[in-house]
């Protein structure tokens, strides 16, 4: 897939998740979503389950990651790709590295948990240097992607809980609106 398909690929998938971002709220969630999918493809889309089920691991990504390895019935996932609305945190990266996710998108970014921002977990090299039977390669990261349309769910959402967030710079705008290796 060239580079200006792959851009609108990735611009729908995120569109898609935006949406199913704000089903979550409607379930009494925050407003968490992710898919995961392999090219046009949507394997998985997920959204918390956090509140839901009582148990704070049910996170959208991990919950996508454990429902898309059942569906293809394998660990690897090297040919897929995540979408979060908001950037992976650090228990959430470290599944995406141990799946050998080959590719992540996300909108907000979250300086304060972050996955890729604050803990590295997505850009590390050596994780995959030292223990390449557990750790695929840093996978693509592109951040920033419809950051506005992302925020808009959370400020809709909640607009007290939403100023909160990004006063105490829990989620923040992204220096870098481009792809990280």
């Amino acid at each position: 897939m060239d580079q200006l398909a792959s851009h609108a690929v990735d611009l729908k998938m995120m569109m898609r998740c935006i949406e199913l971002s704000r089903s979550a709220a409607k379930l009494g969630e925050f407003p968490f979503a992710a898919l995961i999918c392999e090219n046009e493809d949507i394997i998985v889309e997920a959204t918390n389950r956090v509140a839901r089920e009582a148990d704070v691991t049910r996170h959208a990504e991990l919950v996508a990651i454990s429902e898309a390895q059942k569906l293809l019935g394998r660990k690897d996932l090297r040919t897929c790709t995540l979408y979060s609305n908001v950037e992976p945190c650090a228990m959430c990266s470290f599944p995406i590295r141990e799946t050998r996710i080959h590719k992540v998108v996300y909108a907000i970014g979250s300086p304060m948990m972050g996955g890729h921002s604050k803990f590295s977990v997505l850009k590390d090299l050596e994780m995959s240097k030292v223990m390449p039977e557990v750790f695929g390669d840093a996978p693509e990261v592109i951040s920033g992607l419809l950051q506005r349309e992302a925020e808009r769910v959370w400020w809709t959402w909640n607009p007290l809980i939403w100023s909160v967030i990004r006063y105490r710079g829990c989620f923040g705008p992204h220096k870098h609106k481009h792809k990280h290796k």
